[in-house]
């Protein structure tokens, strides 16, 4: 009883003695005269009061910028206390912490471990570290971002907390920390294009969501801001890497990277690495691929024909081709894979619209634009005959399906009526949506091949048809009987309207941006390189 009263008194007598160095330096007019004092307070965080601890954690920043001379010391002693056990030493001595940063020299090694402090498991110190890191940064942006971003390139095991923070945090207030607007927005672009060499898909999208929201990359932005974004993405792709059937996840990193890449085709970014990649690269090994993939490879081909040049177009069109003719039977079948088929003349028509000459020596289509390339005095008769063959085969197998379907379509309503449970009708209701996409594909596949029949084909080379996977356009309501009537749309594939509401530049972009789920991909997690992987959790567009 009396050890503990006089360890008691000891610590009452150590917390009055702090309390009246505070008050000497406070009241002095010149404090570097009192440095004895500041030292004899730094000192007691090597003492046995946890009250005089705490008590020196907010005395030390309170006069830190009396005693240049001392600083150092000062700080090790910070770090001391945000490394003792007891919680109330810690939180006082975070608090403290903006107030050394003031200092700019110190503000890099004070953020670092801050950054650090995100791992706690107390969430009121975790908000105290929360508080102190955004008000470091509000006096140093520079300074306080750079080494959290540090973690994050060097993939240190904190750099998920550290994400979470600058997703949470620092992001949504873009337009009050980067200031001045153009020199901070292009600090953190750079500080970002380190930060994604070795980062999991989400971890890559939330990125680049970021980037895309900065004004140096808005719609007023030259073509080589959007440019840069392509090639941050392309990096991404690994399209500089020998293609490998077997890696899945080298395989959904280039289908999400797609994806993303979609709205900045639309804004002028070049997809022809990504075209030619898969020319040289995946084409050859297509057949290999797994199925489940096939089909997400075609649709960011298709997705994308639209944005290709017409040199991109004329090295592709052969393999789109080739592809054609492998899916497109040459005579009436059971069935055909109407997605595959698709996709495959949806980019042909696109890719073909921006350089028909070549469709005369790949289909034996006689276009001439006046250029030595027709090569209209060559006989392609025979691959004319072929392509037409396969062409009317696919259309009756097509037409045929579609009845099929029709009939069994009428069926839905009924069977949702007398379903007993929810689960009955939420499937019915899903294998409905199923044959209505269905649906949407036999007559994309019907109008494309129609126009190739014509005695010069007509290659769509706008956005009249819709893909069937897609956001299908609004109808257009209609009016009273004394007002205008709309005119209707066919199949939910007429021409958008003129504001663009439900046409396929917004479905392209809502696909990329919010990654909708089309289409019943699985997850595929996968990891490459060892370590974390950045390709884990590629599978996040669909």
């Amino acid at each position: 009883m009396a050890a503990a009263a006089a360890a008691a008194d000891a610590d009452a007598a150590e917390v009055e003695r702090l309390y009246e160095l505070g008050e000497r330096l406070s009241s002095a007019k010149d404090k570097s005269e009192h440095a004895a004092d500041y030292e004899a307070i730094i000192a007691a965080v090597k003492g046995q009061s946890v009250k005089a601890k705490q008590l020196a954690a907010q005395l030390i920043p309170r006069f830190f910028r009396s005693f240049p001379a001392l600083a150092t010391r000062a700080m090790s002693a910070m770090f001391d206390l945000v490394d003792m056990e007891e919680l109330a030493i810690r939180i006082q001595a975070i608090r403290g912490f903006p107030l050394l940063g003031k200092d700019t020299e110190f503000v890099s090694k004070i953020a670092d471990v801050l950054g650090q402090l995100l791992t706690s498991e107390e969430n009121v110190e975790r908000d105290a570290v929360h508080k102190a890191l955004m008000s470091l940064i509000r006096q140093d942006v520079k300074n306080s971002l750079q080494p959290l971003f540090k973690h994050v390139e060097q993939g240190s095991e904190i750099r998920e907390k550290i994400i979470s923070f600058l997703r949470d945090k620092v992001f949504p207030l873009k337009a009050e920390l980067l200031k001045p607007q153009a020199e901070m927005e292009r600090f953190i672009t750079d500080l970002i294009k380190k930060s994604v060499q070795d980062v999991t898909g989400s971890e890559f999208e939330l990125f680049m969501g970021f980037l895309r929201s900065l004004s140096i990359f808005g719609d007023t932005a030259p073509r080589e801001s959007f440019q840069e974004l392509i090639e941050i993405i392309q990096a991404q792709a690994d399209l500089n890497s020998q293609f490998n059937v077997s890696d899945i996840d080298h395989i959904e990193r280039w289908i999400s990277c797609m994806y993303m890449a979609l709205p900045i085709f639309m804004r002028g970014g070049s997809a022809s690495k990504f075209l030619n990649y898969f020319v040289k690269q995946i084409v050859p090994a297509f057949e290999k691929i797994p199925e489940e993939k096939k089909l997400d490879l075609l649709k960011t081909i298709a997705s994308s024909s639209p944005y290709a040049t017409a040199q991109d177009s004329r090295q592709l069109l052969p393999s789109v081709v080739q592809l054609l003719k492998k899916y497109m039977p040459g005579k009436k079948v059971e069935d055909i894979n109407h997605n595959y088929v698709e996709c495959l003349l949806y980019t042909f028509h696109h890719l073909a619209h921006k350089t028909p000459n070549t469709t005369n020596s790949l289909c034996g289509y006689k276009i001439v634009t006046g250029q030595p390339s027709d090569r209209l005095g060559e006989d392609f008769s025979e691959h004319y005959k072929d392509f037409t063959e396969r062409l009317i085969g696919t259309e009756e197998t097509v037409r045929a399906a579609s009845k099929r379907l029709t009939q069994g379509m009428a069926d839905f309503n009924k069977a949702i009526s007398s379903a007993k449970t929810e689960g009955e009708k939420t499937k019915i209701k899903g294998d409905q949506q199923t044959s209505t996409r269905t649906m949407r594909s036999y007559n994309n596949i019907l109008s494309m091949a129609q126009l190739l029949h014509l005695k010069s084909p007509l290659f769509i080379g706008d956005k009249k048809i819709t893909l069937s996977w897609m956001e299908q356009p609004k109808k257009p309501e209609a009016t009273t009987a004394r007002g205008k009537r709309s005119q209707p749309a066919t199949n939910g594939n007429g021409p958008a309207n003129k504001k663009g509401r439900g046409g396929m530049q917004n479905q392209l972009v809502n696909r990329a941006f919010e990654g909708l789920s089309r289409g019943g991909r699985g997850s595929g997690r996968g990891q490459v390189r060892g370590g974390r992987g950045r390709g884990r959790g590629w599978g996040g567009y669909r």
